[in-house]
């Protein structure tokens, strides 16, 4: 968990300016650790926390298979949540929050939020749908377009900032991953933590901790945090890492691998078939 001693050691003066500045013009600052595999069974334990007690979430992200959106600052996602139903979001990062339009601002659907954690801090602006339910999974099937998880005013965000020519309905299906999220009021923490362990494909896991907090009330809650946590001996000294990110790079690292093998496979095929009719020539002309 990023803490208030932590972001003004690892920050240069004109950082740190650019972070307070930050605070005042965001919603919302969520405060992030990510917790290394060697230590994430300890860190459960000592928390108290109940696997079982957890949502179960599935996620699918989309874009391109080298990650057009991505290198553009637009990340577009869905999920489906256990006794809870459908959600879409469309995201970009980072932001500048004083140049989003006012109109956009306003939306109850919109929302810029900083997230802070040891690594540094990174603002994005969200636009949140709520589709039909059983329509993710549909869309994620090939059995709806892709558009239809996305209202008009998400679909007008991603037209305005995705790059020209990168249409929504064509996107690939990046997921799904599998997260367990558990919100919890630890003994001796009075906020609220949220836990998600997130799992991928190639078995690796990405336990992180989170909680939101005011933006003035930021140094003081990641300083609270930290202590709290330190108290509880969980290891903040790890490399942090990105769920999304993470979530990104493998699926384009598994589409080009997929893209190789397939290749390979033509090229033999192809081979296989100049032989066979090779051969078969020979033997023609032999009779």
């Amino acid at each position: 968990m990023a803490s208030a001693t932590t972001l003004r050691s690892t920050l240069s003066d004109e950082e740190l300016q650019k972070l307070v500045a930050l605070t005042k013009d965001v919603d919302s600052i969520e405060l992030k650790l990510t917790v290394p595999e060697r230590a994430q069974l300890f860190a459960i334990r000592a928390l108290g926390l109940d696997p079982l007690q957890a949502q179960l979430r599935q996620v699918f992200f989309f874009d391109t298979p080298d990650l057009v959106l991505d290198g553009a600052g637009v990340v577009v996602r869905a999920r489906r949540s256990q006794k809870k139903g459908d959600d879409s979001v469309v995201k970009l990062r980072p932001v500048v929050p004083s140049e989003m339009p006012p109109s956009l601002r306003r939306s109850p659907n919109f929302g810029i939020e900083l997230d802070a954690s040891p690594k540094g801090f990174v603002v994005s602006g969200s636009c949140k749908g709520v589709p039909a339910e059983g329509s993710v999974l549909e869309a994620a099937s090939g059995r709806k377009k892709l558009r239809k998880l996305f209202s008009k005013e998400q679909q007008a965000l991603y037209t305005e900032h995705a790059p020209e020519g990168v249409v929504l309905d064509d996107l690939s299906v990046l997921g799904p991953l599998f997260c367990l999220k558990l919100k919890s009021t630890p003994e001796g923490f009075n906020r609220r933590l949220v836990t998600e362990m997130w799992f991928y494909p190639d078995g690796s896991r990405i336990l992180e901790l989170s909680t939101k907090c005011e933006p003035a009330e930021a140094f003081q809650v990641a300083a609270e945090t930290r202590a709290f946590l330190t108290s509880k001996e969980i290891d903040l000294g790890g490399e942090q890492a990105m769920k999304t990110r993470t979530a990104l790079e493998y699926f384009a690292k598994s589409f080009k691998n997929g893209s190789k093998k397939a290749a390979t496979g033509a090229k033999r095929a192809k081979s296989t078939r100049a032989k066979a009719a090779t051969k078969a020539s020979e033997k023609s002309a032999a009779s």
